[in-house]
């Protein structure tokens, strides 16, 4: 998304900080869960692949794990 600065009314200044500070928070919370969950696939995924038969859906979840992890962090 592309932010535009604009030039915000003095009597409507404490709302605009208000509503980015939110959208901060959720952001914020939102790759912290993207990186606690990729963690998580990322374990499923290895202790899966410990069988032979398993290693067929394990590898794949830790992938998928792997990845969401590395866009959670960056």
């Amino acid at each position: 998304m592309t932010d535009k600065k604009r030039k915000v009314f003095w009597l409507f200044w404490p709302f605009v900080a208000l509503w980015r500070l939110i959208a901060g928070i959720v952001e914020l919370t939102g790759r912290l869960v993207a990186v606690i969950l990729g963690l998580v696939l990322m374990i499923v995924g290895v202790v899966v692949s410990l069988t032979v038969v398993g290693a067929v859906i394990g590898i794949p979840l830790a992938g998928v794990g792997f990845l969401l992890m590395l866009r959670g962090l960056f």
